[in-house]
């Protein structure tokens, strides 16, 4: 998966999750901008009649959304499993899953699945020797065994044939295929023309009914050249996985998605196999479908596809709760970088009443150049260069943070930005904020939702998010409503509860000599 980033909160998304957009993709349409509630709301409603819905008996959930603007059609499945769901000790297993879900079947992907198997097998088997022997130290035993390894892998990679299942995508017009892990999900979308629906039918079903995780220690060790660039030579993404650490106790917001290094060195293909068996049942996952569709067709093809996946135990839910924060809690790290000051206070999951009032907070602090913190620390008080923030952090399936960072500019000191984001932060709570700035925000926030919902790809993200996050689909489209109701005594309420020093985590980045 390549990513480009662009600006810290890409880059800190990234490196936390390893997702560079967050539901708000599609072309831009800069005209929404003043865009009113009343003319949405047909748009909204039109699009919600071209909306169904069923579940196979085997309890694997489907929603579809009509289009028939371009005979195409995108398609994404959401597994609601991710980073949160690992056990301890196996952090990472979750996007090590995802990499490894690419890579075919006893089908797709090899030239003779049953010589290729029993060469996987002998390479598991050496592997766990090799480790054994790095760890009595037995230096004589892990040269021959590294030899006899390397020899095995070769002869496993000449059965392998490489990216067959995106060839088999590309070949029939397949385009944006891709996936990411989440620490609350993981998706795996793509498009294709209209009147390759059964294809994708089969190929999405085979993928998760009988998948062979191939080329598992190649891809672990790019996994860990991931880590290596995205955290430990990163002073963001070192200070991205102190921060979480220190702003969660015991909620596993706390762990990195992508792993910590000695997990990933220790997983193995039977720890993939596991967590596959126990997260990847037709109940856990949903399908969003949307584009040039019948969806009677769907229906049907997804009962000869789909149906036969046997049903299985619900998998286990998160149970652990972060306990309430009782103090300020600070987190310093002196890297090679320039000085970076962050700010995080515990907020409600995406389920709660109180999300839309959230968005609009953090959208009036820390949105694009007219946001208070761009305009006051960046181009009045001249003490960041960049200073930014979003709510849902790291996720936002169950409570998390509203982060704010910045860079301090050379002239001045990170206190002075400290003092520079807690003023507006604090006019919040003593200032209620005036209509016309309110009125822009739900502007920028309609059209953020707007955007989501311009491109076949951004509406089926959208839907099967809501769907499993908050219980229903619809409330994508009530979201709209909840933003506009939102008030500036509202606004005060939450931020006098939220915006306290009991409720606060502080990271510093600071140059080290």
């Amino acid at each position: 998966m390549v990513i480009k980033l662009f600006n810290l909160s890409r880059l800190i998304r990234y490196a936390i999750s390893l997702i560079c957009l967050v539901l708000v993709l599609g072309t831009n349409v800069p005209a929404l901008a003043q865009t009113q509630s009343s003319s949405i709301t047909p748009y909204l409603n039109r699009a919600i009649e071209r909306i169904t819905e069923f579940t196979l008996d085997n309890g694997m959930k489907f929603i579809i959304k009509e289009n028939h603007d371009a005979p195409v059609v995108s398609f994404v499945t959401y597994a609601d499993v991710g980073g949160t769901d690992e056990p301890d000790g196996k952090t990472g297993v979750a996007h090590f899953l995802e990499h490894l879900a690419f890579k075919g079947t006893t089908k797709i992907g090899t030239n003779n699945y049953q010589e290729e198997q029993e060469i996987l097998s002998r390479l598991d088997k050496v592997s766990m020797e090799l480790k054994a022997a790095k760890k009595a130290g037995n230096e004589e035993e892990i040269k021959k065994l590294t030899a006899t390894f390397e020899k095995i892998q070769a002869e496993a990679s000449s059965y392998v044939q490489q990216n067959a299942f995106g060839r088999i995508v590309e070949t029939a017009g397949g385009v944006n295929i891709n996936a990411q892990t989440s620490p609350d999900a993981t998706l795996y979308f793509y498009s294709f023309p209209s009147n390759k629906l059964e294809l994708w039918m089969s190929l999405e079903s085979e993928r998760f009914l009988d998948p062979v995780f191939r080329e598992f220690y190649k891809e672990q060790n790019i996994i860990l050249e991931e880590r290596r660039l995205r955290t430990e030579n990163n002073p963001i993404g070192k200070m991205v996985e102190a921060f979480l650490g220190t702003a969660f106790t015991e909620h596993p917001y706390k762990r990195p998605t992508i792993g910590y290094n000695e997990d990933i060195r220790n997983l193995t293909r039977q720890d993939i196999r596991d967590f596959f068996d126990i997260y990847y049942g037709p109940n856990n996952l949903t399908v969003s479908i949307v584009g040039d569709v019948n969806p009677e067709k769907v229906k049907q093809l997804a009962q000869i596809y789909f149906g036969r996946y046997g049903k299985k135990l619900e998998p286990p839910k998160v149970t652990k709760v972060e306990p309430k924060q009782r103090e300020t809690r600070e987190v310093t790290l002196e890297l090679a970088s320039q000085p970076w000051y962050l700010e995080g206070y515990h907020i409600p999951a995406i389920s709660h009443p109180d999300n839309a009032i959230y968005q609009v907070i953090s959208t009036l602090l820390s949105s694009g150049r007219t946001s208070r913190l761009y305009k006051s620390l960046v181009e009045e008080k001249q003490v960041a260069l960049g200073a930014q923030g979003f709510n849902g952090f790291p996720s936002d399936k169950y409570p998390n943070l509203m982060l704010f960072y910045a860079q301090t500019s050379p002239q001045a000191s990170i206190e002075e930005v400290d003092q520079a984001l807690s003023l507006e932060i604090e006019r919040l709570k003593t200032e209620p904020v005036s209509e016309k700035e309110l009125q822009r925000v739900k502007n920028q926030l309609r059209a953020g939702l707007l955007r989501s919902l311009d491109s076949n790809l951004g509406m089926g993200k959208a839907l099967v998010e809501y769907e499993v996050k908050t219980g229903s689909w619809r409330n994508l489209f009530e979201q709209v409503q909840a933003i506009e109701s939102v008030t500036a005594a509202d606004i005060q309420r939450v931020a006098k509860a939220t915006f306290v020093p009991e409720n606060l985590t502080i990271g510093r980045i600071l140059p080290n000599s």
